[in-house]
């Protein structure tokens, strides 16, 4: 059994709580299906969250921009989590392997007939190449194969995007990336993408790629700790970046900055950090992170949930000052305080909205 909790911005109904006003305790996440599996991944756009359950996908939010994919004639606009369809043909329920969201378009990646993540789709709307369609499709609820990608005998490792721009690892460690690539966040020459491009110049084999808003971050083997920041040098975001990150576990990226959990839990940080949103000081060991637009959250080892940062729609609870949690963070959740038997499995950071995933 799981359950689902999140705060934050709600004025689209994108949490899933009943209703569309912004809150910052935890609420229980409502959902049309019954006996949902664990939430193992949440993304989100600007008005529109992603969850996935058993590589099936959910959604809450903004259904005008098709981001939320075919709405049958069964399906409505209430505020609560309902399952992603591709196609009118409802009866289709193809398994998901990755999955990420721009501002108004989602992109995920399915599976093959060989169990292979090599499909690649995308839905929703997207005026500068989110939807990697080409330059004449800019919007569709139907989700669109992006053809001839990835090339043949790859499959899709890893997925990231921010407002306006996507890019995907490949297995052979190869990145590609579409949509606004103005800052050089898509490598060279600039530009809008409309199409995946092969981002060149990379001398490392990529296992992870997280985007900021203006930014794309790249990293190698942990053993190595090769990395590497594409685009503006907004906040320093480049120039500010360590010589190298080995042993890291896991990555994340605001707007504005970048976040790197290491293996013996400490959380390294840097970029924009005017609301708060770097690491602070006095952080506990982490074993886990999820980076939202302009907020971060940490598990910690006691399974305390921690948030800082922007937190102006209640995403880092209640207490803020001028809706900002700078250098320190509150406790938004506590394994502590749960029924025996249950614990804080994961948790989701989206645009101002935070997620609690609850497993017994």
């Amino acid at each position: 059994m799981s359950t689902v909790y999140a705060l934050g911005s709600n004025g689209s109904g994108q949490l899933g709580i009943g209703h569309k006003e912004d809150v910052s305790v935890p609420k229980p996440v409502l959902f049309k299906a019954t006996n949902v599996d664990p939430i193992t991944q949440v993304k989100a756009g600007g008005n529109h969250s992603l969850l996935l359950s058993s590589k099936t996908l959910f959604y809450a939010g903004d259904t005008h921009t098709g981001a939320c994919g075919v709405l049958s004639d069964s399906q409505d606009t209430e505020s609560h989590f309902q399952e992603i369809f591709l196609a009118l043909d409802t009866s289709v329920r193809p398994e998901v392997a990755l999955f990420a969201a721009t501002w108004e378009a989602s992109i995920i990646v399915l599976q093959d007939n060989n169990k292979k993540a090599t499909k690649v789709y995308t839905f929703g709307t997207g005026s500068r190449g989110e939807l990697g369609l080409g330059p004449f499709l800019f919007r569709s609820s139907k989700a669109q194969l992006i053809e001839n990608f990835p090339p043949q005998g790859l499959e899709v490792v890893d997925l990231g995007a921010s407002v306006s721009h996507v890019v995907a690892v490949l297995s052979n460690g190869d990145v590609y990336g579409w949509g606004n690539g103005r800052k050089g966040q898509l490598g060279q020459p600039e530009g809008i993408l409309h199409s995946p491009r092969k981002i060149s110049g990379v001398n490392f084999e990529v296992t992870r790629a997280v985007c900021g808003r203006e930014f794309t971050y790249l990293i190698g083997d942990a053993e190595q700790g090769q990395h590497l920041v594409l685009g503006s040098d907004k906040w320093n975001v480049r120039s500010e970046a360590p010589v190298d990150v080995r042993g890291w576990k896991d990555v994340g990226a605001t707007w504005g900055s970048i976040f790197v959990l290491r293996n013996d839990g400490k959380l390294l940080s840097w970029g924009r950090d005017d609301h708060g949103q770097l690491a602070p000081p006095g952080l506990p060991f982490l074993t886990k992170i999820s980076i939202g637009s302009e907020h971060a959250l940490g598990l910690t080892e006691a399974r305390d949930v921690l948030a800082w940062g922007w937190g102006e729609h209640g995403n880092c609870g209640p207490n803020t000052t001028n809706g900002d949690v700078q250098k320190t963070w509150n406790v938004v959740a506590s394994s502590k305080y749960l029924p025996p038997g249950c614990q804080i499995s994961s948790i989701g950071a989206g645009c101002a909205t935070t997620w609690i995933c609850i497993s017994s």
